[in-house]
């Protein structure tokens, strides 16, 4: 029987899931914890021909592919494959699957309430009202106003929809336009005509920093930068720098270069920025769904009908 490892599902969440059912039968061995290091990954998934990943910062490398030569399969939970060594992986013929789509309505609606959040002053009007105060802030209508979007896949289409659905106009950049999701525009003109900036792109080599200083001086100074993608591909000092010097209004990020957000992290000081924990995609649904698929990825891999191929 083949063996399946789970290296790191903490918090345990396929294991406790319904579609682990679909696994009864099989040579599982799922840990609980996430490994501290290469080494221990290593020893975690070493004779194992199957790996289902869970966590972003599980690191693949080719030195991991190396020393386990009876790797055949990695099922990640999840879309993004930025924690794989994907060249490395094509070499040494491992097959890398993805979960695509399953989160794309959640992380469309986060970041939705992050541009709300945000535009509308929430989690700083909250903080007074508790404190006994009464303000009235001066806040942001979104109706009208312009989104931008940086990609328009599943969840940038579903950002697309949401857009339209509250009365904005929605213009987009991405690699490969096809159809009307928005009004394309060039990838400047995103940041010079939009209120709301918000990104959907994949973290990949000509992703990485692509969103940086010269960009934030061509936006209003009233517009706002939503980012549910992931945060290499802002640079992040010189949005820091934007948001401190008030050269834009204001972030909605749920995504970051460090994760967990280090304890001196200058954006936890400041207060037009709101902040969630890479959290965008986890909801009851979507979970369940992810891992469904990730744990079908597997068995039609054995089946001799792979499906969702990354590499």
């Amino acid at each position: 029987m083949p063996q399946i490892v789970i290296p790191d599902d903490e918090p345990a969440v396929v294991s406790v899931s319904a579609a682990y059912a679909k696994l009864e039968g099989m040579d599982v061995r799922a840990y609980t914890s996430r490994p501290s290091n290469e080494a221990e990954l290593i020893e975690r998934i070493r004779g194992g021909r199957f790996v289902i990943n869970v966590r972003a910062r599980t690191a693949f490398t080719r030195e991991v592919f190396r020393a386990c030569p009876e790797l055949k399969l990695i099922s990640i939970w999840g879309t993004g494959t930025d924690n794989v060594d994907l060249a490395a992986a094509r070499e040494l013929g491992i097959r890398v699957t993805n979960t695509p789509g399953v989160s794309a309505i959640a992380v469309a609606e986060h970041a939705l309430t992050l541009m709300l959040a945000v535009a509308r002053k929430i989690v700083q009007v909250d903080s007074q009202v508790r404190q006994g105060q009464w303000p009235r802030a001066m806040v942001s209508r979104i109706y009208g106003k312009t989104l931008g979007l940086i990609g328009t896949g599943a969840i940038g289409g579903e950002m697309a929809r949401l857009g339209k659905a509250v009365g904005c106009r929605v213009i987009a950049w991405t690699f490969h336009p096809r159809g009307g999701i928005a009004e394309w525009v060039s990838f400047e003109d995103v940041f010079r005509q939009s209120d709301f900036v918000s990104l959907h792109v994949r973290q990949s080599p000509e992703t990485v920093g692509m969103i940086r200083r010269e960009h934030f001086e061509m936006m209003k100074p009233g517009a706002i930068l939503i980012n549910t993608a992931r945060g290499a591909i802002v640079n992040e000092a010189d949005l820091l720098e934007a948001l401190q010097a008030g050269r834009i209004a204001g972030a909605g990020l749920d995504v970051f270069e460090q994760e967990p957000l280090p304890e001196k992290s200058p954006f936890l000081s400041l207060p037009n920025v709101v902040l969630t924990p890479h959290s965008a995609g986890i909801t009851p649904e979507t979970t369940e769904a992810g891992i469904a698929m990730a744990i079908d990825n597997i068995l039609r891999f054995i089946a001799g009908a792979p499906a969702n191929i990354v590499v």
